[in-house]
């Protein structure tokens, strides 16, 4: 039985980097339930490496800071398609290239180039392909668990920011279509991505020890969940941000913790 009911839809996915990403596992388990898949990476240096983790799809270039690049991406799409089901936005991207630094010292070409990949990035693509979205497409986007968490540095706000972008650009969609736009919130994922913030293996475990199965979230799961929203069996939800965390958001006591800080005190 089909149950997701993706079998044969087209979906584009924004954000394949590597086999540790989110767009990976989503784009992975798409196409084990009979859905297609075209891509988009930054550079010309990604195509091969993406081409050879799916090398029966089609590989775009758009740099979404490149206006060239999103102007021309609807044209380049309708050479394989004519229409998408969904879109999953998996871009993020931080500057923590001099490492950890307090917040107020964040620079403002920083913070406005991470808002623009990993925030605005979703409004730009979702309007150049708005005319190639079936009326009943699904649009996801991955988030963070606790935007308030600052081991994330300044990206913490930007993806508040994000989460917030959600229920916007979902009523926007409402006027002319059916279409829906959700987010995950992710909670600490083993990524190359999360790998490039400031001491985030330390709170990657210590996130681990708050999940109340006491295992890591794993990348999959959030594909999972991605597969699920981008699916019409999804279809009684939208603005929203869905929390997948292993129940870590309801767990900051863990009394085993709690005991292993006052311990060491």
């Amino acid at each position: 039985m089909d149950f997701l009911g993706i079998k044969d839809k087209t979906f584009f996915i924004a954000g394949v980097a590597n086999k540790k990403s989110v767009a990976y596992f989503t784009a992975k388990t798409l196409l084990e339930n009979g859905a297609r898949c075209l891509f988009s990476v930054q550079s010309e240096t990604q195509v091969d490496a993406v081409k050879k983790l799916f090398p029966d799809c089609v590989i775009l270039v758009c740099d979404v800071e490149n206006k060239n690049h999103l102007n021309a991406l609807p044209g380049e799409i309708k050479k394989h398609t004519d229409k998408l089901d969904g879109l999953v936005h998996s871009l993020a991207f931080a500057n923590f290239s001099e490492g950890p630094r307090p917040f107020i010292e964040t620079k403002r070409e920083d913070y406005l180039q991470a808002a623009q990949i990993s925030c605005f990035s979703l409004v730009e693509i979702s309007n150049a392909l708005k005319e190639l979205l079936t009326n009943e497409a699904s649009i996801v986007t991955i988030s963070i668990s606790n935007t308030k968490a600052t081991s994330y540095g300044y990206l913490g706000p930007i993806k508040a920011m994000l989460d917030a972008t959600v229920p916007f650009l979902a009523k926007s969609f409402s006027e002319f279509s059916k279409t829906r736009v959700n987010a995950i919130g992710s909670g600490p994922l083993k990524t190359s991505a999360s790998a490039g913030i400031p001491d985030y293996i330390d709170n990657y475990l210590y996130a681990e020890e708050l999940t109340l199965r006491k295992s890591s979230l794993e990348t999959q799961e959030v594909a999972n969940v991605a597969a699920f929203l981008l699916s019409p069996r999804s279809s009684g939800i939208n603005a929203t941000t869905l929390l997948v965390d292993a129940g870590m958001s309801s767990n900051y006591f863990d009394q085993n913790v709690v005991k292993t800080f006052t311990k060491n005190k």
